[in-house]
């Protein structure tokens, strides 16, 4: 598709920033609520060396658009910690941070596990902390039962399934369905395509399982040592998940004799139909965009294409499917648990797949109709949903119980066509 003028979207300044400065370590955090819709804001808790208040910004705003583009009556928040995530004093660091800005944990902040921070490790410091069982604090103590609703969102929080838990494959399980519904309009069979995922941490890994289900050929993975390809067959994704060690790094000892390895910055270079970047921010930018040979590019990742770099590739006829749309399965999936409308895995993976494919359907078509990407399309929609949003819901305070506001009910109730 050629470029043409983008949308200009309203001003907009975050509803609050917070700076922090660990006391004992050199670690600095972030906090910035986007948006507050019936009195909450979600968002994780992202912990890596070199983090600044930009890039939680930028991720906080996001967290608005998802949540509105997917009906979820909450607004958008992100935290974030500059300290390296594998320092052996980290979970310390967490600990006084969580309760620095324990106030905002207690009222309008409700978080979650985010890259460097998996949710086991965020919430065994939430209990260490004093600070209950659950980093959804805030919306729990808004409950008429705090205690019993504890119990259940933990209960299903705790859901394993392939051997996983659901927070670490929902968000996989929708940025597969994404892609395949996009494939569905760029004629893609999936027995025909090959995919290539940046990443094979909670999102990567179960991205890459889901495709491969589908019939997809997945030809590369990449973790933190490298790149492993298989171009001729496609790697046996079930195998290197199930046992893939911490950190998401797969097991070299479990490859076949025909899969090969190569250096982590040989990524863009194989030959694929679809790219899936599930790893770090800002991954591609204007130096290596040229590179990518994808006809679509599904981020898995938080911001993981960089403005310029996206608006090289939509020129280029690229379909970037932005990661508020593709990535919104975690967010998506607790809130449903929260509000009682998911009870098990299937029904999670069913709802989720009847949000994430008329949205991708809808922005595909708005996209082959002259829009000129579909994040401006998706944008549009999630701008519309949070005006609704914030009339309908903005006036309501922390202090009034979430589950009565009507939330619930509102659940996936909002707009979700371009």
């Amino acid at each position: 598709m050629s470029s043409v003028t983008p949308v200009r979207f309203p001003e907009h300044r975050p509803q609050l920033q917070v700076t922090w400065s660990d006391p004992e370590t050199s670690a600095t955090g972030f906090v910035v609520v986007d948006r507050l819709v019936c009195g909450i804001a979600t968002g994780g808790l992202r912990t890596r060396a070199g983090c600044t208040m930009e890039e939680v910004a930028d991720l906080a705003s996001e967290m608005s658009l998802k949540t509105a583009l997917y009906g979820l009556p909450v607004g958008g928040a992100k935290g974030g910690i500059d300290y390296p995530s594998d320092a052996p004093d980290v979970d310390e660091v967490r600990e006084r941070f969580l309760l620095a800005v324990k106030p905002l944990l207690d009222s309008v902040w409700a978080t979650a596990g985010d890259l460097g921070t998996p949710q086991a490790r965020l919430d065994g410091v939430f209990q260490r902390a004093g600070l209950g069982s659950s980093s959804m604090r805030a919306p729990l103590q808004r409950s008429d039962d705090p205690e019993a609703e504890a119990a259940r969102v933990g209960r299903l929080f705790a859901d394993v399934d392939e051997g996983l838990l659901m927070s670490d494959l929902i968000g996989g399980y929708g940025v597969a369905e994404a892609t395949l519904q996009a494939m569905v309009l760029l004629q893609l069979e999936p027995a025909a395509t090959r995919a290539v995922v940046q990443g094979f941490g909670a999102m990567g890994g179960s991205t890459a399982l889901y495709l491969h289900r589908a019939g997809v050929k997945v030809v590369a993975l990449s973790d933190a040592r490298g790149l492993i390809v298989n171009t001729a067959r496609g790697l046996d994704v079930p195998v290197l998940l199930a046992t893939r060690q911490p950190g998401g790094v797969i097991d070299r000892s479990r490859l076949r004799v025909d899969d090969t390895e190569a250096p982590l910055d040989a990524w863009l270079d194989i030959e694929t139909d679809v790219l899936v970047p599930a790893a770090v921010s800002y991954t591609i930018d204007e130096r290596n965009c040229d590179a990518v040979s994808a006809r679509l590019v599904v981020e898995a990742a938080n911001v993981p294409v960089t403005v310029a770099a996206e608006q090289r590739l939509v020129d280029r006829g690229v379909v970037v499917i932005p990661d508020f749309v593709a990535n919104a399965g975690p967010a998506a999936w607790a809130w449903w648990v929260m509000f009682g409308c998911v009870q098990g895995p299937e029904d999670a993976r069913q709802m989720l797949s009847a949000h994430i494919r008329p949205v991708v359907a809808s922005l595909m078509m708005a996209w082959v109709n002259g829009q000129p990407s579909l994040r401006v399309a998706a944008r549009e929609i999630a701008e519309r949903n949070l005006a609704i949003a914030e009339a309908k819901y903005g006036g309501v305070t922390p202090a009034m119980p979430l589950f009565t506001a009507g939330a619930a009910a509102a659940a996936g109730s909002l707009e979700q066509t371009a």
